[in-house]
């Protein structure tokens, strides 16, 4: 068994020494496949697999990683090198080790390879594609290594990692509360993201250590033996300001100076119990002066990722500079892991026999919900990802298939699908794909689609390809059919019926088509995927017959509405009741001689002079009339 060293810390870890640790020939046997697995492979930073891999290990170890842990750091990039595939890892470790590898390899590739994606989905997948937690850790603990083996890569790679780091990984390991990992995650890639206001400061914060020498040591001593004088023994340490975290208040404050931050300077206390933090609080408030407004109880209100502590601000705290301000964190033993290790505290310290697998997707519910995501849990289970052959990340519904994928890919590979091998083994077509799965698919060298599979395929764009493909396989039929329906719509409307060129649907919507457009369009109709209301409504030919036949009824109705207008005189302006006759009708086209016979019931209805009815009426009863202008 051979030791791998890693120079740029001095460090040595041995197969053994992580048998001696764990107690596993499991551990062992993973070690030895890992080393034929990398033997001669560099890591994409530049260093060798192995190495990389071992750092890894080395940012792991403080989360005390259980055995499942340690063999997934050292196996998790045999899928990667195709050394091995899913089912031979799960045939040698089990289930468990199939699913963290997987989700580690996933997310390895969602994160780093797809940036079509938002950061705030990355975000937001990252947290809710897993539900392990070990898996989380494992990410972000890979990522830290990787920042440090970082003068390996090239200034935009390099750039290119610390910006995924700044905007991706370290608040997602803020919202789970592991603020070990986010800080130690900030503190290596903020110099490299914004080496100009590194170096600021890094300058500030020199003068101000040089201007309170050991400043940290002697108040944490003061409060030390103040607290004990009061029959309180406590652990105190204390830390200055993280640089990226100053620079982010500086921005947020507006203000150019470390010093001007209240919590530049900040001493944690650490108790047995709670009511020793209350008791504590008061006390500490006789050793210096409260700053207004700078009190938080988070331990009754705790931060939405669970961190709970309780802070407040003083100043001529005794035994220290009056100008310098000093922040106050008071909390428990667990409160303090909490806050060091968050979610993954419960992975830590589980109890004996309880599994190590924590609701982590329940948990992340509540906690982005309360930071003011819109988080459904219906929209974080209906998706999956899986992988490419070439690590390409697809996002496909819950309950999709190999088939499904085919067509996300190309609709020429979906329609020439012959079978499917999912993680190295071949799978039935309704086989549902998982997260992390990685999906290769053989063709036949024709398309060979069967209407068969419209009930095998979940996404509906690939229903649409394939029964748009299928549907063109009986176009004779169906251009035979759409012409005749729209022939009846015309013909209803009084219309000629289609000649054989279409040329009636030449123009439409003011685009012209050529003869291969508009066969389109009646195959359409002919399949039932447009109507043929929705496709005469966008003929130009009919648009302008049917404008004409407007102007025609618009015209007349003009016509009838100034007959309307008009009144009729009568001969001696007596007031009658007055109709128009049928038999000639005047008030159609208006005559500019009239006149009107009184009938038996006292109307008079109104004739042209030229009628010929008149001849017939008694001249007594006929009266002069005329329109009135």
């Amino acid at each position: 068994m051979s030791t791998t060293t890693l120079k740029k810390r001095g460090h040595k870890i041995s197969a053994k020494d992580l048998q001696k640790n764990y107690g596993s020939e499991r551990v062992l046997l993973a070690w030895e496949i890992a080393e034929k697995a990398y033997a001669g492979q560099d890591h994409c930073s530049g260093v060798d697999t192995m190495d990389h891999i071992l750092s890894m290990l080395n940012e792991v170890m403080p989360f005390h990683p259980d055995e499942d842990s340690i063999i997934t750091c050292l196996l998790h990039h045999v899928l990667e090198c195709g050394y091995w595939t899913v089912d031979e890892l799960e045939q040698n470790f089990g289930t468990k080790i199939r699913e963290l590898v997987s989700g580690v390899h996933l997310l390895s590739h969602i994160t780093l390879k797809d940036r079509r994606i938002p950061t705030d989905d990355l975000r937001i997948m990252l947290l809710t594609v897993t539900e392990d937690i070990r898996t989380i850790v494992i990410i972000l603990c890979d990522r830290l290594a990787l920042l440090k083996e970082s003068d390996s890569l090239s200034k935009e790679d390099a750039r290119a990692l610390s910006r995924d780091v700044l905007q991706l990984f370290a608040p997602v390991a803020a919202r789970l509360g592991i603020y070990k990992l986010k800080h130690a995650l900030e503190s290596e890639a903020f110099p490299i993201s914004y080496p100009q206001d590194a170096e600021r400061i890094a300058e500030q914060v020199q003068h101000v250590q040089a201007r309170n020498i050991d400043y940290i040591d002697k108040t944490a001593l003061y409060l030390k033996d103040f607290l004990q004088k009061e029959g309180i023994s406590a652990k105190i340490e204390g830390r200055e300001k993280h640089p990226y975290s100053i620079f982010r208040k500086m921005e947020k404050k507006s203000v150019s100076h470390v010093m001007d931050l209240y919590d530049y300077y900040a001493m944690r206390v650490t108790l047995d119990s709670l009511e020793e933090c209350y008791q504590v609080l008061g006390l500490i408030h006789k050793a210096g002066r409260p700053i207004a407004y700078r009190f938080k109880d988070y331990i009754s209100f705790p931060k939405p990722n669970g961190y709970q502590s309780l802070h407040t601000t003083l100043a001529n705290l005794s035994g220290t500079t009056n100008a310098t301000l000093v922040e106050i964190q008071i909390r428990t033993k667990e409160m303090d892991d909490n806050a060091n290790y968050g979610l993954a505290a419960h992975w830590m310290y589980k109890e004996p026999g309880r599994s190590n697998k924590v609701n982590i997707k329940s948990h992340l519910k509540d906690v982005l919900a309360s930071q003011g995501e819109i988080v459904d849990r219906g929209e974080l289970a209906d998706h999956i990802f899986v992988l490419s052959p070439r690590g390409d990340v697809i996002e496909l519904p819950e309950g999709a298939t190999p088939l499904d994928f085919a067509f996300i890919i190309h609709t020429d590979l979906g329609l020439s699908f012959r079978c499917a091998r999912v993680n190295g083994s071949a799978v039935p077509l309704d086989y549902q794909l998982e997260n992390g799965d990685i999906v290769e698919i053989i063709k036949f060298k024709v398309p060979r689609p069967s209407p068969k599979w419209l009930q095998l395929l979940r996404v509906a764009s690939a229903r649409s390809k394939l029964k748009n493909y299928l549907n063109s396989q009986n176009r004779p039929e169906l251009l035979v059919r759409g012409r005749e329906l729209v022939n009846e719509v015309l013909i209803k409307h009084g219309f000629h019926k289609l000649d054989t060129s279409y040329s009636l649907l030449r123009i439409c919507d003011g685009n012209v088509l050529s003869m291969q457009d508009r066969e389109d369009v009646l195959v359409k109709i002919g399949q039932g995927s447009e109507r043929v209301s929705s496709l005469l409504s966008r003929v130009d030919a009919l648009k302008i017959s049917e404008n004409k036949k407007e102007k025609t009824k618009t015209a007349k109705k003009h016509f009838t509405n100034l007959s309307k207008q008009k009144e009729i005189v009568l001969e001696g302006g007596v007031p009658m009741p007055m109709r128009f006759a049928k038999c000639c009708k005047p008030n159609e086209r208006i005559s500019p001689s009239l006149k009107g016979v009184v009938n038996r019931t006292g109307e008079v209805v109104v004739h042209r002079s030229a009628c010929g009815m008149l001849r017939n009426s008694n001249p007594e009863r006929q009266v002069k009339a005329w329109w009135k202008e």
